[in-house]
């Protein structure tokens, strides 16, 4: 038996998230049965996150258990063969036995980007937010300094969370633009569910006025969802980096 830690990136539109359903489609039942294909194992494939519906990836960590001989550096090509065009597997190492790839994670990097143009780019359609309203980067900014550090994010998670411990440290989180494309990027140790799709729903709000300006860190304090943003919609979200 060995351990093989699996890397690929995927285009979340199309399936309800990373996690296997009875009666939906999932990244990791296509990534199973694509194992399946190659060696003739039936293997559970351990995530690193539990990916939203209609969340990408350009870096999803999994791995797997099995005695399947097949050298690593072999493998990627022959799941390609058997994934969809929207998965691609880009990495395959071995590693020690006792690996996780959700447990041994030490933080991620997740972005979230918004197409700010004044008309609707096809091109963009479920991969960005389109907000065609001026966003102000150095506002954003401003704000999104106040979410670094160790906090009780209960405001930020949605009310369907049953998570106990809702403190988490967060690293890094700042906004950046790129022409038409204005790139939120946060990076924490661990996140709740739908954390940074509300952290990014609040500065959205800072900006149209709905929230008031340099209230961040009272949102924090009260853990009142209610007095966060909105929870903005998935397609902008990626998954950009697994830290171990």
């Amino acid at each position: 038996m060995r351990n093989l830690l699996l890397t690929l990136r995927y285009d979340g539109t199309n399936f309800h998230g990373w996690q296997k359903q009875n009666n939906a489609d999932s990244v990791q039942a296509r990534v199973e049965d694509a194992f399946h294909s190659v060696s003739g194992k039936n293997e559970n494939v351990l995530g690193c996150s539990r990916t939203d519906a209609g969340v990408h990836a350009n870096m999803f960590c999994c791995n797997v258990r099995t005695d399947c001989n097949i050298p690593a550096e072999k493998i990627p090509d022959a799941l390609n063969f058997y994934l969809p065009n929207s998965i691609s597997v880009y990495s395959c190492r071995e590693v020690g036995f006792d690996f996780h790839a959700r447990y041994n994670a030490k933080g991620k990097e997740y972005v979230y980007l918004i197409y700010n143009g004044k008309y609707r780019n096809p091109f963009y359609e479920n991969k960005a937010l389109y907000y065609s309203y001026s966003l102000d980067v150095d506002l954003l900014n401003e704000n999104a300094k106040d979410f670094v550090g160790v906090h009780d994010f209960s405001a930020f998670c949605s009310a369907d969370s049953s998570v106990q411990d809702k403190v988490r440290e967060i690293y890094e989180c700042k906004a950046e633009r790129d022409g038409d494309i204005v790139k939120i990027t946060v990076k924490g140790n661990g996140f709740l569910y739908n954390m940074v799709r509300i952290m990014v729903g609040t500065l959205l709000d800072i900006q149209n006025g709905k929230i008031e300006n340099g209230s961040i860190a009272q949102i924090l304090e009260s853990r009142d969802r209610s007095r966060a943003g909105v929870t903005v919609k998935p397609d902008g979200l990626y998954l950009n980096k697994v830290i171990y």
